[in-house]
């Protein structure tokens, strides 16, 4: 115990001294050496700094356009998921809506919903397929084949619920939802 706490004693002067060193080079003046010093002293580096500044810049651009609006679950059993979601989540589904191909949804908490409903035609396979949220559904439609993706179901008006578009990139569909004017 005596040899660990000497060894860290030791260390502590050596940080110390250090530190008084740094303090006696520094440029007060320049922003850079105050964040600097300030990084050595409480162990970070100005690297996380700068990247967490880049990450924060990168969430400011974000934030105004990756939002799930409308979360499609086609399966074979919906009573069954409807029943398991009310149990795990505490939600209510309601009644199947002719005007969703009788889906059963239930609220999100950003407004949006979540739909359970069984294939449509035979050919259709369970999926999940979320539905971003667009300001302008002709726009994002245009974009995402510019970006290669291939258009599955043109924009098309679900009357009271919004104008929906579907597109496949990467394997995978990809929605795209524009609220109701």
């Amino acid at each position: 115990m005596g040899f660990r706490s000497q060894n860290v004693n030791t260390t502590a002067r050596s940080i110390g001294g250090s530190i008084m060193k740094m303090f006696s080079i520094v440029h007060w003046r320049h922003p850079l050496c105050l964040i600097a010093a300030i990084a050595f002293i409480t162990g970070l580096s100005i690297t996380s700094w700068v990247i967490a500044d880049q990450e924060s810049a990168s969430t400011e651009r974000s934030k105004k356009s990756m939002q799930v609006y409308f979360l499609e679950i086609v399966t074979k059993d919906v009573n069954a998921v409807c029943r398991t979601y009310e149990a795990t989540h505490g939600v209510k589904f309601g009644q199947p809506d002719a005007a969703l191909g009788n889906a059963r949804t239930a609220a999100m908490p950003n407004g949006g919903m979540v739909s359970v409903r069984a294939p449509l035609r035979e050919t259709e396979e369970p999926i999940v397929r979320p539905y971003w949220l667009v300001e302008d559904i002709k726009a994002a439609v245009t974009a995402a084949e510019k970006s290669g993706g291939t258009i599955a179901h043109p924009a098309m008006e679900i009357p009271g619920h919004g104008t929906f578009a579907i597109y496949l990139l990467g394997g995978n569909d990809h929605g795209l939802w524009q609220k109701p004017k």
